[in-house]
């Protein structure tokens, strides 16, 4: 790509986004971040992978979402300690990777974890969501975790609802509504290269506009 771009990926679950991810993200030659977030989260904050993970994008279960804002510069910025539920410190610990990874790196590809949040003053970012057919992501389940129809149904209902729950609390945006996000697509329409094509062709056209309006904002030469 001729410009800086950040793309926030948010997914249903069997819809694909991880794999629509990584492709986008090789297209544009940028690095795509899904489960790799927890490590740079990990080492910047301090807190073990493993607690990230067990608590990778878990909504809550105490506290207030304003209590977490009003605590976070005590949280991450005073040596002093601040009891704040696990749930919050995965949470900040992730937000605060993306933005540290927005800056050093400029373009990259995020999927899920309310990166559209954490990046969303920055001109650069474009927000995507990913949805499918019900059988399609029933069958995607079943193909990539080995699992029964009737397991795959309960692991998608389980996992939408708990990316929703957490999206809907932190980013306080209703996950998954169209106005939410600069571009929705259904997966079983385009299929999974369609997708990633439509997906690369958006952020392009998105790259020219934005040149555009700087050029015809630009002041006229003498």
């Amino acid at each position: 790509m001729s410009g800086r771009v950040l793309i926030s990926l948010g997914r249903e679950s069997g819809s694909g986004g991880r794999r629509i991810g990584l492709a986008v993200a090789e297209r544009l030659g940028v690095k795509c971040y899904d489960k790799e977030l927890i490590a740079e989260a990990a080492k910047a904050s301090g807190l073990a992978e493993e607690i990230l993970e067990n608590n990778d994008e878990v909504p809550t279960r105490s506290f207030l979402y304003s209590l977490v804002m009003d605590t976070y510069s005590m949280a991450y910025h005073t040596t002093g300690p601040v009891d704040m539920p696990i749930e919050q410190k995965a949470f900040l610990a992730q937000y605060n990777a993306i933005k540290k990874i927005a800056e050093d790196e400029g373009s990259a590809v995020f999927v899920g974890r309310c990166a559209d949040y954490a990046l969303e003053d920055d001109d650069d970012l474009i927000s995507i969501f990913i949805t499918a057919d019900y059988q399609d992501k029933v069958e995607h389940v079943m193909q990539t975790y080995e699992l029964s129809e009737s397991k795959a149904k309960d692991y998608i209902q389980k996992a939408d609802k708990r990316r929703s729950n957490y999206y809907n609390y932190y980013a306080n945006k209703r996950w998954g509504e169209a106005n939410t996000y600069d571009l929705c697509i259904n997966r079983s329409r385009l299929g999974f290269e369609g997708t990633v094509n439509a997906i690369v062709q958006f952020v392009e056209l998105a790259q020219k506009e934005k040149e555009s309006g700087v050029k015809d904002n630009a002041p006229a030469k003498e």
